[in-house]
C-alpha cells in the first residue's frame, strides 16, 4: 500500500508571486494614467494619499541622488535580480510545504520582480502610497515594496519562533 503524497505548494506560492507582480503592475499603470507626476489624491486627510512619485533610488529613495545615476540604476537592478534569483531558488527548494518562510519568500520574489520590471523598463520605480503618521511623512512606496516588507516581517517572526522553539 502506498502512502498518500503530500500536497505540493509550489504552484500556489508562484501564483502568489504572480499575483503580487500583477497587482503591482496594474496599480502603477493606473497611477501613471490618472495622477500627474508630483500630484496626489487625498484618501484620508493628513493620513493617506495616493501620489505619483518616480524613485530612481532604492527603498526610501536611498541612492536617488548620485553622481553616476546610470551606474546606480544598473547596480540596483543587478542586485535586485540577483536577490530574486536566490529567493526563487530557495522557494523552489522549500516550496513543497506551505510555511511562513515559503509564503514570505513568495511575497519577496513577487515584490522584487515588480520593482525590477520598472527599473528595466522605465529606469525608475513608480511609488504611490503616501502615509503620514502625526508629523512624520513615511517615504512613498508601492505594492511591490509592501510585499517585500510583509515577506521580511514574516521571515523575522518565523526566525524568532524557530529560535524560541529550539531553546525550549
Amino acid at each position: 500500500m502506498s502512502m498518500p503524497s503530500r500536497r505540493d505548494w509550489h504552484g500556489w506560492l508562484l501564483f502568489l508571486s504572480a499575483l503580487v507582480i500583477a497587482l503591482d503592475r496594474w496599480t502603477k499603470i493606473w497611477v501613471s494614467h490618472h495622477i500627474e507626476e508630483g500630484d496626489a489624491i487625498t484618501v484620508i486627510p493628513h493620513v493617506f494619499r495616493i501620489s505619483h512619485v518616480l524613485n530612481s533610488g532604492a527603498a526610501f529613495s536611498l541612492f536617488s541622488v548620485s553622481a553616476h545615476p546610470d551606474r546606480t540604476r544598473w547596480l540596483l537592478t543587478g542586485f535586485s535580480l540577483l536577490a530574486a534569483v536566490v529567493v526563487f531558488g530557495i522557494l523552489l527548494k522549500i516550496g513543497r510545504r506551505l510555511t511562513p518562510t515559503s509564503l514570505a519568500l513568495a511575497l519577496v520574489f513577487g515584490g522584487a520582480i515588480g520593482n525590477v520590471w520598472d527599473r528595466l523598463r522605465y529606469a525608475t520605480v513608480i511609488d504611490f502610497l503616501e502615509v503620514h503618521i502625526i508629523h512624520y511623512h513615511w517615504p512613498d512606496f508601492n505594492i511591490a515594496d509592501s510585499a517585500i516588507v510583509i515577506g521580511g516581517i514574516l521571515l523575522f517572526i518565523d526566525a524568532l519562533r524557530s529560535g524560541k522553539a529550539e531553546t525550549t
